[in-house]
């Protein structure tokens, strides 16, 4: 076994894999110091509703994109620095079982495991993980950011959780970003910058902007904050079929359907198996290629 795992010629293979299954638009994920702990798939909710995503854990970040081709490739590559996350574990709910929250600056969201097990393994390594490299970086582990919020999925409201009027196919589920509040456009016209998610100004309701000029945010529990947990309490127990009139956000992100699992796969610095090899040739060959075998 290596002193340095990271500097191993398995684990330089494992993150190339993992860099290559993005294709050309992802980000190289090459970084001194940097060791792939392990890799799976999770149901992440997304605004419409529970979708695969394949979730990729290091020593310093996690990355994750949504499945195509079969589970052969990835894409729209997300990479979130370890230091960030926080976790907050959830009970099953009628839409999702084993699932729990992960929240960070830019964007928080829930996922889900295929049992508790794995669920319990997956938040075990993330916590241990940000531990440490909050450690390396000398901080304080119980010191938290200021988090995104969690966006109320799309089924959740049939009307604006504003003005309460109904959503059509006109007239569309948009979300603040400040509460996440599902919003019609009328009432989400305000763009303030949060600087947590961004340095232009995204859409946010009439009622965070007036609560975020005031600086009267988050100080005490308000019926906001209340309306909120209950509309979120809703969804949860509800599913998706219960709510009328669905259409979807008209901020939606594109979702590829996968129903296919995978076991998720732990690693150390001297095992590994890949789950997809042709991911470890060149994404654009020159001439040659070099064959790699599973360990």
């Amino acid at each position: 076994m290596a002193d340095q795992p990271e500097l191993t010629v398995e684990n330089r293979e494992r993150i190339q894999a993992v860099a290559s299954s993005f294709g050309p638009s992802g980000r190289s994920l090459m970084e001194p110091g940097r060791v792939l702990v392990g890799e799976g798939r999770l149901i992440k909710l997304c605004k419409r509703r529970p979708q695969p995503r394949s979730f990729f854990l290091f020593n310093d970040i996690l990355v994750y994109g949504s499945i195509v081709m079969g589970g052969r490739w990835n894409k729209k590559q997300q990479i979130i620095r370890l230091e960030e996350v926080e976790q907050e574990d959830l009970e099953d709910s009628a839409l999702m079982c084993n699932q729990w929250l992960l929240k960070t600056p830019r964007k928080s969201f829930y996922v889900a495991a295929a049992s508790a097990e794995e669920k319990q393994a997956w938040m075990e390594h993330i916590e241990n993980c940000r531990n440490l490299k909050l450690q390396s970086l000398g901080r304080p582990v119980n010191v938290q950011p200021v988090f995104a919020a969690t966006w109320i999925p799309d089924h959740a409201s049939a009307i604006c959780m504003r003005c309460s009027s109904r959503f059509t196919v006109t007239h569309r589920r948009h979300h603040c970003r400040c509460c996440g509040f599902i919003v019609c456009n009328s009432c989400s016209k305000a763009r303030v910058v949060l600087k947590n998610i961004s340095n232009k100004p995204v859409r946010v309701c009439g009622l965070c902007k007036t609560g975020l000029e005031n600086k009267d945010k988050m100080k005490t529990p308000s019926k906001q904050q209340n309306y909120r947990k209950q509309k979120e309490h809703d969804w949860k127990t509800n599913s998706l079929e219960d709510t009328p009139e669905y259409e979807a956000s008209s901020d939606e992100e594109s979702e590829e359907q996968d129903d296919d699992s995978k076991p998720t796969m732990w690693f150390n610095d001297s095992e590994y198996c890949y789950l997809n090899p042709e991911h470890t040739l060149p994404v654009l060959s020159s001439g040659h290629m070099t064959t790699l075998h599973s360990i």
